[in-house]
């Protein structure tokens, strides 16, 4: 009697067992899908701020070149920009609004750069910071100290020939204004001298038409460059 129910046990035995682990596949593939779509629509300010907040909360530096670390110290791969890009941009929010207008924060393959119109700095023809400009250079050093990465500063003007006491081309007072961006740095915030470069394009390198005068006062500006881990590895040491 026994065996036979055993016989008659094993002839109803489920031969279709294989598609529940098929299902548990197919739901794996949109599960993952899913995420890889979210991620590639991003907000990176919330990112940015998500990444530090979690930071904090692990304990990890940034320093260590991963955003943050987990459990098993299983890193979360992020790019690092941005959260460098998301911690300027707060930085900069605390400027007055007339300042923002004067104040552009992008990214490239370099790294994130704070492009600011010369009017905001600098006095016609002149390459020394003036008073009240300081609060544009102070909020970008507030955002710079928290990262390792090396700085580039660089001085850009429009087409316009200058010719002063003081400056007798556009190298000289491009390259000028950068350095004196590079000593406020240094003096006023003490970052360490050896991350910092700065270099003068003149006209050579403009964002916008010199054949207008709005064009020609986008070119006048200084870009204060946050280069990326990569680009910084590429500076001299």
């Amino acid at each position: 009697m026994t065996a036979r129910r055993k016989k008659r046990e094993e002839e109803h035995e489920n031969v279709e067992r294989w598609m529940v682990s098929y299902a548990d596949f197919v739901t794996l593939l949109f599960c993952f899908f899913t995420a890889m779509y979210a991620i590639s629509n991003v907000d990176t300010d919330k990112l940015g701020k998500f990444v530090r907040s979690m930071r904090d909360a692990f304990n990890a530096s940034p320093s260590s070149g991963k955003a943050f670390s987990v459990i098993a110290d299983i890193p979360i791969l992020l790019p690092a920009d941005i959260e460098i890009e998301a911690a300027v941009k707060d930085a900069m929010d605390t400027l007055a609004s007339e300042a923002k207008g004067g104040v552009e924060i992008k990214r490239d393959e370099r790294g994130v750069i704070i492009s600011v119109a010369d009017k905001f700095l600098f006095e016609s023809g002149s390459a020394q910071l003036r008073e009240n400009s300081r609060a544009v250079v102070d909020a970008a050093a507030s955002a710079i100290n928290h990262f390792p990465n090396m700085i580039r500063i660089e001085g850009h003007t429009d087409n316009i020939q200058i010719s002063n006491r003081d400056f007798h081309s556009n190298w000289e007072l491009s390259s000028a204004r950068a350095i004196n961006v590079a000593k406020y740095f240094i003096k006023a915030h003490g970052i360490r001298p050896e991350r910092i470069s700065a270099i003068g394009y003149a006209e050579y390198k403009p964002i916008a038409s010199n054949n207008t005068p709005d064009g020609r006062s986008k070119n006048r500006r200084v870009d204060i460059v946050i280069l990326s881990e990569k680009e910084s590895q590429k500076e001299p040491k």
